[in-house]
């Protein structure tokens, strides 16, 4: 409807321009044409025989044109005889500017008056006189009724064209837009999370594509979400089913008639007790650790990294026993979330520690890379990390042999990995140069 609205307003000045334009050229070239006739007749017209001239029509060059002899009070001075009426100047056409010309007031005159040319110019062989010519404008008329006819047809065509040319290219722009809204509007009904076709490169397809990356990820979003949640009900059914077990052994022994438990199994099962919910505490920590890293973080403010890891070494060194520190930190500042990174730094402690024999010296360092980032490494003299399993220690509960039989969840380093990836960074597990695991985090910022 725009697109019609604009072309309309468009077609319709041009049209009327181009009227005006004919009207004015046909009416000036009357004008023209009138006048030369009549300075033609006026100089050739023979002199008048007395008072009044006897008008004979084949003595003037005349065919539909009407003229008159008229004096300053526009009084007509002559006679029109025999089929020279019809040459006779029709009534009411001599006005004031006819009278002026008469009474030599002025050279000539032209205007418009009931549909007729009206000129007059002086009769030099009769002074006093100023001959009168007039002409209708009836074949200007028919000629500029057909123009319109004409520019109101092809106006009428080119605003229809162009309201079926808009309405075709409109559908044509909204089609990709109709399918973002069936998109979303699926999504919202359905939970479908399929990528939509991409045509083109324009905005639509920018928008499109986007779009589509949005849904990727939430679709990933999802099956971390689906991941998390199956992974964490294995590992939550274990230690549930043994504290269940336990349990139910306690009450059944303390019932009337049952068998006793012995004191030593008595503190045994206490001890397997305190230890299930020393492990499922562990392990709910980290779900709700991981979960809360999974959000988006908004706020960021300047972390000091030393700072950060020796509040995490302070923490480590009360949980340890037997083990040595050995610390070489350099100042590092980034923007960040401190106590992600304290947690993730005290994850890679706590490995370590449970890793490394006793008397053993877990090595921390911090240095800066000289490529705007800087280093974590935190070595122990475990017995390190297979070959098989280097791929796999950041993954959610993953444990290799060896760690199965130690307490943990299979989530520390995980967390370390996320939080390593969240500030713009990465986390790697290697081998020791002097034996045991090598675990490393690179993240961006600057020296302080």
């Amino acid at each position: 409807m725009l697109v019609a609205a604009c072309v309309a307003g468009a077609v319709a000045l041009v049209s009327l321009g181009a009227f005006l334009t004919v009207r004015n050229s046909l009416y000036s070239k009357l004008q023209e044409q009138l006048m030369a006739k009549a300075v033609a007749v006026a100089q050739a017209a023979p002199q008048g025989f007395g008072e009044r001239m006897n008008i004979n029509a084949s003595a003037f060059q005349f065919s539909d044109i009407q003229f008159d002899f008229v004096d300053k009070n526009g009084v007509s001075q002559a006679t029109f005889a025999g089929s020279a009426a019809s040459l006779e100047l029709p009534h009411g056409l001599v006005g004031r500017d006819e009278k002026s010309v008469a009474a030599g007031g002025a050279l000539s005159s032209s205007r418009v008056a009931d549909g007729y040319e009206v000129v007059a110019v002086p009769y030099v062989r009769l002074p006093g006189t100023a001959l009168v010519a007039s002409e209708p404008f009836t074949d200007d008329d028919a000629v500029l009724k057909s123009l319109s006819v004409v520019l109101i047809l092809i106006s009428a065509a080119g605003v229809v064209v162009a309201a079926v040319a808009g309405t075709a290219v409109a559908r044509g722009g909204l089609r990709p837009v109709q399918r973002l809204t069936e998109a979303t509007e699926r999504v919202a009904k359905t939970g479908d999370l399929r990528p939509m076709p991409v045509s083109g490169d324009d905005e639509l397809a920018r928008l499109t594509q986007s779009f589509n990356a949005m849904l990727g990820g939430l679709a990933e979003s999802r099956e971390q979400q689906r991941r998390l949640v199956a992974d964490a009900g294995h590992e939550l059914r274990t230690p549930l089913t043994s504290l269940r077990t336990n349990l139910e052994l306690l009450i059944e022994s303390s019932k009337p008639g049952s068998p006793t438990l012995s004191p030593q199994d008595t503190a045994e099962l206490y001890s397997d007790v305190r230890a299930q919910v020393d492990e499922l505490t562990t392990l709910i920590g980290d779900l709700v650790e991981l979960a809360r890293q999974d959000t988006p973080q908004v706020v960021h403010e300047p972390v000091e990294l030393v700072e950060v890891m020796e509040r995490a070494l302070d923490r480590a060194r009360r949980r340890a026993s037997g083990v040595r520190f050995d610390v070489a930190l350099q100042p590092w500042t980034l923007l960040g979330d401190s106590s992600a990174l304290e947690r993730a730094v005290l994850n890679l402690l706590d490995n370590a520690v449970k890793f490394s024999p006793p008397d053993g010296v877990i090595g921390v360092t911090l240095r800066p890379l000289g490529d705007g980032t800087a280093v974590i490494e935190v070595t122990d003299e475990g017995p390190g990390i297979s070959d098989a399993d280097l791929p796999h220690v950041f993954e959610r509960f993953y444990r290799s042999e060896e760690a199965r039989t130690l307490p943990g969840s299979g989530l520390g380093l995980s967390i370390v990995l996320q939080a390593a990836q969240r500030h713009g960074g990465m986390a790697h597990a290697m081998h020791a140069p002097a034996g045991g695991a090598l675990m490393a985090i690179r993240l961006p910022g600057r020296s302080s």
